[in-house]
C-alpha cells in the first residue's frame, strides 16, 4: 500500500478495475476482484492509513469522530425540523472508511426491507433470501455457522461457509442495561440473541464487528490479508475529482478518474488514471464508485453527471443528465431520552473518577474488557410504537452513559440514555456541490421530521421510552426524565423536542438509488450500473432505493459483495 506522492506518469497506467473509495466497500471489492490474478486493481483512498491507535480500541470512537485524520468532518445544512440546527455528520476518511469509526453493531436490518428492493428495482436478485448467501459468505460469527450465519473456514460447521468479517459478542455486562432489558420485557417486547434472522424484533445486546475486545475493520478483514498481491494497487492520501468519460459510435463510457494528488515535485495537480475502456477499446475494464452516500455522488456531479439544473448553476457541462443523483437521502434520526438513576453505578460517575477510570485503563489492557472495549451503543431493542405498525418501527440504542451532545462531556450524575429511531423515516433530503472545485464540501440537507408521519413516530417513541422506565424492573433505581423532560405531554410539543435533542445515527443511504428500468430517478439499474454510462457502477449505501431498519454497515458490505460477484461474472 502506498501514500507517496504519485508520479505523473500514473496518468499511463492502465487497470481493469478503479475502485473509488477505500472504506467499508472499497476494502471487500478490492479482495475480491485482485482475486482473479490476471485483473490488475487499483483502489483509492482520500484519507491514510489506519495505523491510529484510536481507530482499533473501540472506545476510540470519540476521538475519531471530528477529527481530520480520519473523519471528513461534514456538517449539515440548518434544518427546520431540527429547529434550525445544523449537526456534525461524521464519514470516515481513513482506510476501512465508517468502519474505521463507527458503532461496530452488526445488523442487517428486516428481510422485507430487501423484498422490497426487489420490488422496486423488478429485480428478485434482491429478495432476502437471495441476499443470505452475500451476508453470509464473509460472515465469521462468533457462533459458528448455520442457516443464517456464516463462519471462517476451518472451523466446525453445520451450515453456511463464511469469511473474514469478524461477528463477535461484546466483553462487558452493566446492571443497568439488564435492568432495562428486564424492563423491556415487562413493556411486552421479547428477548431475543440474534437480531440477524430477518425478523430484528425483540431486546437484547448488539453483536459487533470486534475481535476480542478490538475493532475489526474492513482493512484489517479485507486489505491487509491481500496486500501482497502484485495485481492489487493501493494509494492513500489522493482525492478522486471526477469520472472520466468519453462517447463513440457505441454510446458513453466510463474511461478513468481524474485526482488531485501530490505530485513528486511536490505541487498538487491533476492525475489521469485510466481503465482499460480508454481511447474507446472493447475492454472489460469498470470504474466502481464505493465512496459513499456523500462522496458518490458530490463525484457524480463534479463529472457533469446528475441533476442539469445542479450541474448549470455551478458551470458544469452536463455529461449525462441523472436527475436522482444527490436526491433521496435518507437517515435514522435518534431521539436521545436520558433517565437518572439513583444506587447503580453507570459510565457518568466511572469516567468522572480517578480509581474508575484507572480500573477501566487496567481492565482493558489486561483482558481486553469493559467499557475501553465498548461499543458506542451496547443494548438494542426493535420494536413497534403502535399496533398498527405490522413489523418493528423504531430501533433503541440503549447505553449506561449519557451526556449534552456528542462530543460532550459525560453528565456527573449517574444516568441512562434509551436512544431512539424510526427505522423507515419518510423525510428524503439532497446532497448537491455548492461549486465545481472537489475542495468544497457539498451541502448536505437532511430535512429530518418533515412530513407528519415521522413527527408521530418521534412523540410516540419518546413515550414507548417512557413506557418502559416505569415497568417495575427499574423502579429500584428511581429512573427520573431528565431529557426531554416530563413537562412536556402532547404530540406537538414532543415532536418540537424531538427537532431539539434529535441527531442523526450516521445512517444516510439512499443518493445514487437503485430502480426499475422505467423509473427515471434511479441513478443505477438492478446490478448497480450507472444509467447510461458504460463500465460504471457505484457500489454503496448511496444504491439503497429505502434504507434498512437498522444499521447500514453490514448491508453496505452486501452490497459491495454483490457487486464483485457481477464484476468478476
Amino acid at each position: 500500500m502506498s501514500g507517496q506522492p504519485v508520479d505523473p506518469s500514473a496518468s499511463a497506467a492502465v487497470f481493469d478495475h478503479i475502485i473509488v473509495g477505500g472504506g467499508t466497500a472499497g476494502c471487500l471489492l478490492a479482495n475480491r476482484l485482485s482475486a482473479d490474478a490476471t485483473k490488475r486493481v487499483l483502489l483509492i483512498e482520500a484519507g491514510g492509513s489506519d495505523n491510529y491507535l484510536w481507530v482499533h480500541i473501540p472506545f476510540g470512537y470519540l476521538y475519531c469522530i471530528g477529527n481530520p485524520r480520519t473523519d471528513w468532518g461534514y456538517r449539515t445544512e440548518a434544518d427546520a425540523g431540527l429547529n434550525g440546527r445544523a449537526l456534525r455528520y461524521p464519514r470516515g476518511r481513513v482506510l476501512g472508511g465508517c468502519s474505521s469509526i463507527n458503532a461496530m453493531i452488526y445488523m442487517r436490518g428486516q428481510a422485507r426491507d430487501y423484498d422490497h428492493w426487489a420490488d422496486v428495482t423488478g429485480d428478485p436478485q434482491w429478495r432476502w433470501d437471495a441476499c443470505l448467501p452475500f451476508f453470509t459468505r464473509h460472515e465469521d460469527h462468533w457462533r459458528g455457522a448455520d442457516a443464517h450465519h456464516g463462519a471462517a473456514a476451518g472451523r466446525p460447521t453445520a451450515g453456511r461457509e463464511g469469511g473474514e468479517w469478524r461477528v463477535d459478542r461484546q466483553r462487558l455486562s452493566w446492571e443497568i442495561l439488564e435492568a432495562f432489558g428486564a424492563a423491556a420485557q415487562e413493556a411486552g417486547i421479547p428477548p431475543t440473541e440474534d437480531f440477524n434472522r430477518g425478523d430484528n424484533e425483540g431486546v437484547g445486546y448488539f453483536e459487533v464487528n470486534q475481535r476480542r475486545g478490538v475493532r475489526w475493520n474492513t482493512t484489517k478483514a479485507f486489505l491487509r490479508p491481500v496486500q501482497h498481491r502484485a495485481n492489487l494497487t493501493v494509494w492513500t492520501g489522493q482525492h478522486v475529482t471526477q469520472v472520466l468519460t468519453a462517447r463513440d459510435e457505441r454510446g458513453l463510457f466510463a474511461t478513468g478518474v481524474e485526482l488531485r494528488a501530490a505530485t513528486r515535485d511536490g505541487r498538487l495537480g491533476a492525475v489521469r488514471v485510466a481503465s482499460l475502456r480508454d481511447g474507446g477499446r472493447a475492454g472489460t475494464g469498470e470504474v466502481v464508485l464505493a465512496a459513499g452516500a456523500i462522496g458518490t455522488p458530490q463525484i457524480l456531479q463534479l463529472s457533469g453527471i446528475g441533476p442539469g439544473a445542479v450541474l448549470q448553476r455551478h458551470g458544469i457541462p452536463v455529461t449525462q443528465a441523472l436527475p436522482g443523483v444527490g436526491a433521496n437521502l435518507q437517515d435514522h434520526l435518534q431521539i436521545r431520552a436520558v433517565f437518572a438513576v439513583e444506587g447503580v453505578p453507570t459510565l457518568n460517575t466511572m469516567a468522572h473518577s480517578l480509581w474508575g477510570t484507572t480500573k477501566m485503563a487496567l481492565e482493558y489492557a489486561w483482558r481486553r474488557r469493559g467499557p475501553m472495549s465498548m461499543a458506542p451503543s451496547q443494548l438494542g431493542c426493535f420494536t413497534r410504537t403502535s399496533p398498527a405498525f405490522a413489523w418493528p418501527n423504531v430501533e433503541f440504542h440503549v447505553q449506561p452513559l449519557s451526556l449534552d451532545a456528542f462530543g460532550e462531556p459525560l453528565h456527573r450524575f449517574d444516568a441512562f440514555t434509551a436512544s431512539v429511531c424510526n427505522l423507515n423515516p419518510t423525510s428524503r433530503g439532497t446532497v448537491e456541490i455548492r461549486s465545481s472545485h472537489p475542495g468544497d464540501a457539498p451541502a448536505i440537507t437532511t430535512n429530518y421530521l418533515s412530513t407528519d408521519a415521522d413527527r408521530q413516530v418521534a412523540a410516540d417513541s419518546l413515550r414507548l421510552a417512557r413506557r418502559i422506565a416505569a415497568q417495575p424492573a427499574l423502579a429500584r433505581y428511581r429512573p427520573r426524565e431528565v431529557k426531554p423532560g416530563v413537562q412536556f405531554q402532547t404530540d406537538d410539543e414532543l415532536a418540537r423536542l424531538a427537532g431539539d435533542i434529535g441527531t442523526t445515527i450516521f445512517h444516510p443511504v439512499g443518493t445514487c438509488r437503485m430502480g426499475h428500468a422505467t423509473d427515471p430517478d434511479a441513478v443505477v439499474d438492478s446490478e448497480l450500473r450507472v444509467r447510461g454510462i458504460a463500465g460504471l457502477r457505484i457500489a454503496d449505501a448511496s444504491v439503497m432505493p429505502d434504507i434498512t431498519s437498522g444499521n447500514t454497515n453490514a448491508p453496505a458490505l452486501m452490497i459491495a459483495e454483490r457487486a464483485a460477484h457481477w464484476l468478476r461474472r
